[in-house]
């Protein structure tokens, strides 16, 4: 194997307008995208090592200085001195003052009784809505970073919205899922309560209710997936069947449903392997792990 600092690293999925991807990253040749469309073959084999991903910041990646080792079981591939630095200087963080783009405060719908206000860049046009996996969702306003940011503080508190959630649930609101009405019903309420609170800072938005199913291919995840569990040298081979937000469905080559955390795969060297291979990787019962608890 070449020196681990030469090695193309997973670096976890990525939503956009164009659908999910996989980011991959070279300390010399930049950035990669591997695109998971449904039926895409998906097979690798994992490498010796999970190491630190670094950081990404204006569109520009820090490579991690020492490539420290992630525990596999990790949701995050930073190394604490590497998070440390990304929170440094993060929106999500509250670190950052001085952004001159605007930004969307929205509404999600991830599971019943579980809908969030969030903020995110307009020019991400809703991918961040995409990567929380959230089912349905309704834009509020959009306005300056601060004034969005306060407001979200605000209605977080009004309406007693929490904006972390048990990942289980989100999980089991896939399938089955809800029926779009009763998701409308939900935002549209919250909507109106929110509305009447938001500064006149922001430029309010009319209700207008997005739903991601077919973004998803909700319609193609079925019952009892079994959560594949990463560690050095286990291969998983199989066909992607949906995505949402981070959990890759996959049909393994024997048939077996399993549900990949594309964020656990960031850090990883994977190996091309044959999409005819046998998983030999440990799947588990499809519950959330201890880390797993929050998103």
């Amino acid at each position: 194997m070449s020196d681990q600092h030469e090695e193309w690293l997973c670096a976890g999925p990525r939503w956009s307008a164009s659908g999910p991807a996989l980011v991959w990253r070279h300390p010399r040749h930049g950035e990669r995208l591997s695109p998971l469309p449904p039926d895409r073959p998906l097979a690798f084999t994992t490498g010796a090592a999970r190491r630190c991903v670094g950081v990404r910041r204006a569109g520009r990646h820090t490579p991690c200085p020492t490539a420290g080792t992630v525990p596999p079981s990790a949701v995050s591939a930073q190394c604490p001195e590497c998070a440390r630095l990304d929170r440094s200087h993060s929106v999500a963080a509250d670190t950052i003052a001085d952004d001159p783009r605007p930004y969307d405060l929205y509404l999600a719908w991830f599971a019943p009784g579980l809908i969030k206000v969030g903020i995110t860049a307009a020019e991400r046009e809703g991918a961040r809505l995409l990567e929380q996996a959230a089912l349905s969702s309704a834009l509020l306003a959009r306005g300056p970073l601060m004034a969005a940011r306060r407001a979200e503080a605000v209605l977080g508190a009004a309406l007693a919205v929490p904006d972390r959630f048990p990942y289980a649930a989100k999980r089991a609101a896939r399938h089955p899922v809800p029926p779009p009405q009763a998701r409308t019903a939900d935002l549209a309420r919250l909507h109106g309560r929110a509305s009447a609170l938001l500064p006149e800072s922001l430029t309010r938005r009319p209700f207008s209710p997005e739903h991601h199913d077919s973004t998803y291919h909700l319609d193609r995840i079925g019952p009892g997936q079994a959560v594949v569990e990463l560690a050095p040298d286990r291969t998983v081979a199989g066909r992607v069947t949906a995505v949402a937000g981070p959990d890759v469905y996959l049909e393994a080559t024997d048939g077996r449903p399993l549900l990949l955390d594309a964020r656990k795969l960031a850090g990883w060297p994977l190996i091309a392997a044959d999409p005819a291979a046998p998983t030999t990787a440990t799947a588990r019962p499809g519950t959330a792990g201890p880390q797993d608890a929050l998103f």
